[in-house]
């Protein structure tokens, strides 16, 4: 369901279909609910189920046949994974590791050479 969060409501839906191409949810047909099934499953208008659909097909995850609907691309699930928020957390923590990684090292090394 839609709610106001202050996210348009297309991005919430197109989050949430993400979540559930990476989920591999819809693996089995290759194909995402039509647009009335989508307006339905998240109490939407038409335009914010299309603009969701137009989300994904930037993203890179479906293509589009008009009167046959929306398919996942081949390599949708893999996409889906590394474009959701949670693959921009556990990018950003890897890169805060190796940071810290590195600060650590570099932490060492002037100790080293000022003699402490």
């Amino acid at each position: 369901m839609v709610e106001w969060t202050g996210k348009p409501a297309y991005q919430q839906v197109a989050e949430d279909l993400r979540r559930r191409i990476a989920a591999d949810e819809f693996a089995q047909t290759g194909k995402l609910p039509s647009l009335a099934e989508l307006q339905s499953a998240y109490g939407a208008t038409s335009t914010v189920a299309r603009d969701a659909i137009r989300q994904l097909k930037t993203d890179g995850l479906v293509v589009s046949h008009q009167g046959k609907g929306a398919f996942l691309t081949p390599d949708s699930g893999d996409r889906a994974k590394k474009a959701g928020p949670e693959a921009a957390i556990a990018e950003l923590r890897d890169q805060v590791a190796r940071l810290q990684n590195e600060v650590g090292e570099l932490r060492d090394r002037v100790a080293e050479l000022e003699g402490k």
